[in-house]
Protein backbone atom coordinates (compact mmCIF):
# COMPACT_ATOMS: atom_id res chain seq x y z
CA UNK A 1 0.00 0.00 0.00
CA UNK A 2 1.79 2.86 -1.48
CA UNK A 3 0.90 6.25 -2.41
CA UNK A 4 0.34 9.73 -0.93
CA UNK A 5 -3.38 10.01 -1.03
CA UNK A 6 -6.31 8.15 -2.10
CA UNK A 7 -9.70 9.46 -2.96
CA UNK A 8 -12.65 6.89 -2.41
CA UNK A 9 -16.15 6.58 -2.68
CA UNK A 10 -19.31 4.82 -2.79
CA UNK A 11 -17.95 3.48 -5.91
CA UNK A 12 -14.99 1.28 -3.74
CA UNK A 13 -18.02 -0.03 -1.75
CA UNK A 14 -20.86 0.54 1.08
CA UNK A 15 -21.57 2.49 4.17
CA UNK A 16 -24.18 0.79 6.05
CA UNK A 17 -26.21 2.11 9.00
CA UNK A 18 -28.06 -0.46 10.94
CA UNK A 19 -30.90 0.15 13.45
CA UNK A 20 -32.52 -1.69 16.39
CA UNK A 21 -35.90 -0.81 17.55
CA UNK A 22 -36.62 0.33 21.53
CA UNK A 23 -39.72 0.25 23.66
CA UNK A 24 -42.48 -1.92 25.19
CA UNK A 25 -43.78 -2.10 21.36
CA UNK A 26 -40.33 -3.00 19.94
CA UNK A 27 -42.02 -6.32 17.76
CA UNK A 28 -43.99 -4.29 15.94
CA UNK A 29 -40.89 -2.52 14.39
CA UNK A 30 -38.26 -2.95 11.96
CA UNK A 31 -35.00 -3.37 12.52
CA UNK A 32 -33.57 -1.07 9.25
CA UNK A 33 -30.76 -1.45 6.98
CA UNK A 34 -29.90 1.66 5.32
CA UNK A 35 -27.41 2.54 2.83
CA UNK A 36 -25.62 5.87 2.84
CA UNK A 37 -24.98 6.69 -1.13
CA UNK A 38 -22.84 9.57 -1.26
CA UNK A 39 -19.51 9.99 0.70
CA UNK A 40 -15.70 10.69 0.06
CA UNK A 41 -12.82 9.59 1.75
CA UNK A 42 -9.16 10.59 1.57
CA UNK A 43 -6.57 8.55 3.34
CA UNK A 44 -3.51 9.88 3.17
CA UNK A 45 0.04 8.22 2.96
CA UNK A 46 3.66 7.99 4.37
CA UNK A 47 5.60 5.23 3.12
CA UNK A 48 3.62 2.12 2.97
CA UNK A 49 1.29 2.87 5.77
CA UNK A 50 -2.20 5.46 6.34
CA UNK A 51 -1.48 8.70 8.25
CA UNK A 52 -4.44 10.32 8.16
CA UNK A 53 -8.56 9.39 7.01
CA UNK A 54 -10.90 11.65 6.69
CA UNK A 55 -14.86 10.66 5.53
CA UNK A 56 -17.35 13.20 4.91
CA UNK A 57 -21.37 11.44 4.03
CA UNK A 58 -24.01 13.80 2.61
CA UNK A 59 -27.00 12.89 4.92
CA UNK A 60 -29.46 13.39 2.27
CA UNK A 61 -28.27 10.50 0.68
CA UNK A 62 -29.64 8.12 2.79
CA UNK A 63 -31.64 5.05 1.49
CA UNK A 64 -33.90 2.71 3.63
CA UNK A 65 -33.01 -0.57 2.27
CA UNK A 66 -34.88 -3.33 4.42
CA UNK A 67 -36.33 -3.40 7.48
CA UNK A 68 -36.70 -7.23 9.28
CA UNK A 69 -38.91 -7.84 12.13
CA UNK A 70 -42.26 -5.84 12.50
CA UNK A 71 -45.87 -6.70 11.93
CA UNK A 72 -45.61 -6.52 7.96
CA UNK A 73 -42.59 -6.44 5.20
CA UNK A 74 -42.05 -2.62 4.37
CA UNK A 75 -44.12 -1.37 1.56
CA UNK A 76 -41.59 1.30 -0.66
CA UNK A 77 -44.22 3.92 0.44
CA UNK A 78 -43.01 3.16 3.98
CA UNK A 79 -39.72 3.51 3.20
CA UNK A 80 -39.91 6.59 1.66
CA UNK A 81 -41.97 7.88 5.18
CA UNK A 82 -38.81 6.37 6.96
CA UNK A 83 -36.24 8.19 5.29
CA UNK A 84 -38.46 11.50 5.41
CA UNK A 85 -38.57 10.96 8.88
CA UNK A 86 -34.61 10.25 9.65
CA UNK A 87 -33.44 13.11 7.42
CA UNK A 88 -35.91 15.18 9.93
CA UNK A 89 -34.89 13.43 13.40
CA UNK A 90 -31.23 14.32 11.41
CA UNK A 91 -31.63 17.72 10.71
CA UNK A 92 -30.13 17.36 7.37
CA UNK A 93 -31.25 20.94 6.28
CA UNK A 94 -29.00 22.53 8.69
CA UNK A 95 -26.63 19.48 9.16
CA UNK A 96 -25.97 18.54 5.54
CA UNK A 97 -22.26 16.56 6.83
CA UNK A 98 -21.87 13.70 8.96
CA UNK A 99 -17.63 13.75 8.98
CA UNK A 100 -15.16 11.75 10.83
CA UNK A 101 -11.58 12.63 11.01
CA UNK A 102 -8.40 11.06 12.38
CA UNK A 103 -6.08 12.31 14.89
CA UNK A 104 -4.17 9.46 15.13
CA UNK A 105 -3.77 6.27 13.02
CA UNK A 106 -1.94 2.90 15.10
CA UNK A 107 -1.42 -0.33 12.91
CA UNK A 108 -3.33 -3.26 14.81
CA UNK A 109 -2.91 -6.97 14.44
CA UNK A 110 -5.81 -7.43 11.39
CA UNK A 111 -5.69 -3.50 10.53
CA UNK A 112 -5.90 -0.20 11.79
CA UNK A 113 -7.20 1.40 14.67
CA UNK A 114 -8.50 5.39 13.82
CA UNK A 115 -8.62 7.87 16.50
CA UNK A 116 -10.16 10.67 15.68
CA UNK A 117 -13.32 13.28 15.41
CA UNK A 118 -16.86 12.06 14.59
CA UNK A 119 -19.32 15.00 13.68
CA UNK A 120 -23.16 14.51 13.88
CA UNK A 121 -25.75 16.97 13.98
CA UNK A 122 -23.59 19.55 14.58
CA UNK A 123 -21.62 18.04 17.66
CA UNK A 124 -18.52 16.33 17.96
CA UNK A 125 -17.43 14.07 20.15
CA UNK A 126 -14.14 11.61 20.10
CA UNK A 127 -14.48 8.17 18.23
CA UNK A 128 -12.50 5.35 17.20
CA UNK A 129 -13.12 3.14 14.36
CA UNK A 130 -11.61 -0.22 13.43
CA UNK A 131 -10.67 -1.53 10.22
CA UNK A 132 -9.65 -4.42 9.03
CA UNK A 133 -7.67 -4.98 5.88
CA UNK A 134 -7.08 -8.16 4.03
CA UNK A 135 -5.39 -8.90 0.71
CA UNK A 136 -7.83 -9.20 -1.92
CA UNK A 137 -7.67 -10.40 -5.15
CA UNK A 138 -4.33 -9.79 -6.53
CA UNK A 139 -3.75 -5.41 -6.70
CA UNK A 140 -6.29 -5.23 -4.23
CA UNK A 141 -7.26 -4.84 -0.54
CA UNK A 142 -10.60 -5.98 1.30
CA UNK A 143 -11.49 -3.26 3.61
CA UNK A 144 -14.00 -3.54 6.30
CA UNK A 145 -14.92 -2.29 9.60
CA UNK A 146 -17.93 -1.72 12.09
CA UNK A 147 -18.59 1.29 14.98
CA UNK A 148 -21.44 1.84 17.06
CA UNK A 149 -22.72 5.48 17.59
CA UNK A 150 -25.45 6.76 20.15
CA UNK A 151 -28.17 8.96 18.98
CA UNK A 152 -27.77 10.86 22.40
CA UNK A 153 -24.16 11.53 22.00
CA UNK A 154 -24.71 13.62 19.35
CA UNK A 155 -28.18 15.26 20.16
CA UNK A 156 -30.01 13.38 17.66
CA UNK A 157 -33.62 12.67 18.36
CA UNK A 158 -34.94 9.29 18.06
CA UNK A 159 -37.84 8.76 15.83
CA UNK A 160 -40.86 7.08 17.95
CA UNK A 161 -44.34 6.45 17.84
CA UNK A 162 -47.32 5.35 19.87
CA UNK A 163 -46.57 7.67 22.41
CA UNK A 164 -42.88 6.58 22.87
CA UNK A 165 -43.89 2.46 23.06
CA UNK A 166 -42.26 2.26 20.08
CA UNK A 167 -38.66 3.61 18.78
CA UNK A 168 -35.31 3.66 17.26
CA UNK A 169 -33.37 2.15 19.69
CA UNK A 170 -30.12 4.78 20.61
CA UNK A 171 -27.24 2.80 19.76
CA UNK A 172 -26.82 2.55 15.59
CA UNK A 173 -24.02 0.14 13.98
CA UNK A 174 -22.23 1.69 11.00
CA UNK A 175 -20.28 -0.36 8.98
CA UNK A 176 -18.21 -0.14 5.95
CA UNK A 177 -16.93 -3.12 3.64
CA UNK A 178 -15.32 -2.48 0.32
CA UNK A 179 -12.84 -2.77 -2.10
CA UNK A 180 -9.67 -1.58 -2.79
CA UNK A 181 -6.94 -1.18 -5.53
CA UNK A 182 -3.37 -1.19 -4.24
CA UNK A 183 -3.27 2.12 -5.69
CA UNK A 184 -5.85 3.42 -4.30
CA UNK A 185 -8.48 3.98 -7.35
Amino acid sequence: MTGTQWQLDASHGQLLVRTDVAGRAAKMGHRLTIVMERWNATVSWSGDRPTDVELAVEVDSLQVLQGEGGMTSLTPPEKTLIRSNALKCLDSKKHRLIRFASSDVEVTDDGYRLSGELEIHGRRKPHVVEVAVTEGPPGSWQVSGASRVLHSDFGVRRYSMLMGAMQVADEVTVSFSGTIEADGA
